[in-house]
């Protein structure tokens, strides 16, 4: 496992060390420990969350607040998708930035998502399957949104518009200028 910073503080890009050969391949998709020793963070995941999506499916920008505010682990078994950790620590150098990255059944990497910041992908392949752990349990009362074409904000999510397929809930979010007073992590 190799750790690659992101501009974003607690925000990580996780390379897995992968072994292939004629019979397929393995590697250790997680590592507490070695997440512990690379990254100063104890992490204990409790839950885990997959969802299957075509091409132009986005979900998000969503986050838990409070005392059920989540960490995940994201990656992709199948097809690709293109990430967004949004940090929303309003004490943060980088609050209201943020990172996108491409994830792939093939690029074998992962982005570790800290507490305080929201979390959204759309889907760039004909199809996708996404796969991510939390460190806390899911609490509908403590789910929070920002919508995904803030100006403020200014993704770039690398698909024209009208390909978005986004649910009714996520079209009507909020920007993030009119919810900073409540954040709380």
């Amino acid at each position: 496992m190799q750790i690659e910073f992101t501009p974003l503080e607690g925000c990580f890009i996780v390379h897995d060390t992968f072994f292939g050969d004629s019979r397929g391949y393995f590697f250790e998709s997680f590592n507490r420990k070695t997440f512990l020793d690379k990254t100063g963070l104890d992490v204990n995941f409790v839950q885990d969350n997959q969802s299957n999506s075509q091409r132009g499916v986005l979900r998000g920008l969503h986050f838990q607040q409070g005392e059920f505010a989540q960490a995940k682990l994201v990656r992709v078994l199948k097809g690709t998708v293109l990430d967004i950790a949004l940090d929303l620590r309003k004490d943060s150098n980088t609050f209201g930035q943020h990172y996108a990255v491409e994830l792939s059944e093939t690029s074998r990497t992962q982005v570790f998502v800290p507490r305080g910041f929201a979390h959204g992908f759309v889907v760039l392949s004909e199809e996708a399957t996404f796969f991510y752990k939390c460190d806390n349990y899911y609490n509908k009362a403590s789910e929070g949104g920002i919508v995904f074409n803030d100006p403020d904000i200014g993704i770039n999510w690398k698909l024209d518009s009208s390909e978005f397929i986004i649910s009714d809930k996520d079209l009507i979010l909020p920007r993030l200028k009119d919810i900073i007073p409540s954040l709380r992590f």
